[in-house]
This record gives structure tokens, C-alpha cells and sequence, in this order.
């Protein structure tokens, strides 16, 4: 006799690493490399928890199998694009299995930047410069009741691990002061972080989710962190981390109307001067030149910046 109850459940392949090459006649090649997951729910999966039944399993091997087939019989224009296919993987499951009602793919992919020699681009050859790593979270799942003709379809995106430094116009003044406060102000100091950013898409239907400009958009969330931190003038006066993530998210959302919210996670790289008063040598506030870099603790800053109200679309 059952005494529990399975309250969510999902399963399915994690690590499924797939490396697809669009060939052109003309001898230009493009390359997508992913890690994929896999996972799939529904209530038919409950009796292999509880009962030992696995007759409604879609074994997790098959779904390997599915990445892989999908990775070579889809459209080109339809794998390159990790937000597309993750969302062609789930959608497939969705419509393929009448017991599963919901199908979660999360991609996760270090792009391969083109060689450039004499400011020409090899037609084929590769490396990795940036170390940033761009995911994609799809979440597919039928309509209740369950219909494989009526989807509901979320994505997440971002990238993690930017990390940035800029040894200027950031400062940290006036906070709040009491018996426990010891840090001094600071007018201008190193600001470094490693960014977190993820958004979040709206569309209205998978054919409309396969229009959206989603390299477009991952490659303006990065150039708007990158140029809101170093030249955004806005960011100087009262140059908080708080301040310039702000100013970081307002840009992506000014810039995309695909982008519902933006979410950013700054952790502090401290930077601090190395007190050398010891030696007869000034290294503090503006006589700062040598920095000791501090890995813990660290500060730690997030907010997710949405639209207002009347203005989602």
C-alpha cells in the first residue's frame, strides 16, 4: 500500500554533448556545440517510483537517440540556434509521447569564435577566446487538458562566468552607518565582477519562437553589460554595482521587445589598496596604485528589472 505521494517528478539525459557542421557549397562551414538536458514528466511516469512499473518509461537512452536525430534531420537554421533547438527537442517529446505532458531542455554552449588572419575569417577554423558560457532553458508543456496540438512554450536564456574589471568611475559612499559598520567610504575603487545575466522571451507560438532573434539578442546582453559598465556615463555619478546592473538591464530591455525581464547576479571581485603606510609609502584612497585581490568573503548583488505594467507586450 502506498503511504506517499509523488509530489513533482522529472527524469530524463543530462550531458548529452552534440557537436553539429552546416557545410556551404562554397566551402564555408559553421559549427554549434552543445551539452543538452533532457527531461520529461507526466503523470504515467509516477507507477515506475512507486510501484517498480516501467511500461510508460521513455528509457533515457531514447531520448539520447532523439537529440542526435533531430541534431541531423532538422533544418539548419533550426539546430545553430540553441533557443530553437532546445525547443524543437521539447516540442517533439510533447508531441511524440501522449504521456508526457511536459518536457524541459536546458542547452548549454561555449561558441567557437571564427580564426581571423590579415582581418579575414578562415572559412573553417576555430578557437575559444571568451570564457562566458551562453544556456538556454526551454520548458514545452501541453495545454490542460492535454492537447499535442496546443503547447504552452517559457525560455530563459543568458550567459555566466563574464567576467569583467574596470579600474575606474565605480565608488561606494554615503551607506548606511551604525556601531557595526567599519568600511570607510569609497569614492573610486576597482570594480570587478563575473556576471551572471538571464531574460526571459515571450512568444506566442513555436513557429513565432523560431522567428525571434535570439543571436541578436545574446549578443546585445552582452555588449550592453560590457558598454554599461565601461562607458555609460550614467553609471559614474553614483556608481554602485547596484547602479550599473540596473542601467545594464534597461539597455536589453530598451533594446529587445522579445525580452520580457532581465536578471543579473554581480558578485564582488574585491580589489583592495594594500595599506603600505608601514614602508612610509602613501597606497590609499587616491594614492591607490597596488591592490591586494580579496576572494572571500565577497559582496553579492542581484535583481531581476522588468517592464512596467502597461508597457509588457
Amino acid at each position: 500500500m502506498e503511504t506517499s505521494i509523488i509530489k513533482s517528478q522529472a527524469y530524463g539525459k543530462d550531458r548529452v554533448r552534440v557537436v553539429r557542421v552546416v557545410r556551404q557549397a562554397d566551402g564555408w562551414q559553421e559549427i554549434a556545440d552543445y551539452s543538452v538536458c533532457c527531461l520529461l514528466s507526466g503523470k504515467e511516469f509516477e507507477s515506475s517510483y512507486t510501484k517498480g512499473d516501467n511500461k510508460m518509461v521513455v528509457a533515457t537512452d531514447s531520448q539520447k537517440n532523439t537529440i542526435y536525430y533531430l541534431a541531423k534531420t532538422l533544418p539548419a537554421d533550426r539546430v545553430m540556434v540553441p533557443e530553437v533547438f532546445a525547443s524543437e527537442v521539447a516540442s517533439f517529446m510533447v508531441k511524440k509521447y501522449s504521456h508526457v505532458t511536459t518536457c524541459h531542455v536546458k542547452i548549454i554552449t561555449k561558441p567557437w569564435e571564427r580564426m581571423q588572419f590579415d582581418t579575414k575569417h578562415h572559412p573553417h577554423s576555430f578557437c575559444r577566446e571568451g570564457k562566458e558560457t551562453r544556456w538556454t532553458e526551454v520548458f514545452v508543456a501541453k495545454t490542460s487538458p492535454p492537447s499535442a496540438a496546443a503547447l504552452t512554450v517559457s525560455i530563459n536564456s543568458g550567459f555566466y562566468d563574464l567576467e569583467v574589471l574596470k579600474t575606474t568611475n565605480s565608488s561606494f559612499t554615503d551607506f548606511w552607518r551604525d556601531e557595526l559598520a567599519t568600511l570607510p567610504d569609497m569614492p573610486d575603487r576597482v570594480l570587478s565582477t563575473k556576471v551572471l545575466c538571464q531574460w526571459k522571451y515571450v512568444a506566442e507560438s513555436l513557429e513565432a519562437l523560431r522567428q525571434a532573434p535570439f543571436d541578436a539578442i545574446f549578443a546585445g546582453a552582452k555588449r550592453n553589460t560590457l558598454d554599461a559598465l565601461a562607458n555609460d556615463p550614467r553609471a559614474w555619478v553614483h556608481a554602485s554595482v547596484q547602479t550599473t546592473l540596473y542601467i545594464m538591464a534597461d539597455r536589453i530591455l530598451n533594446d529587445f521587445a522579445a525580452v520580457d525581464d532581465v536578471y543579473y547576479a554581480l558578485p564582488n571581485i574585491h580589489y583592495f589598496p594594500f595599506d603600505l603606510s608601514k614602508f612610509g609609502l602613501k597606497n590609499l584612497q587616491a594614492d591607490a596604485e597596488v591592490y591586494m585581490p580579496i576572494a572571500d568573503p565577497s559582496g553579492y548583488i542581484t535583481a531581476t528589472v522588468s517592464r512596467p505594467p502597461k508597457g509588457r507586450l
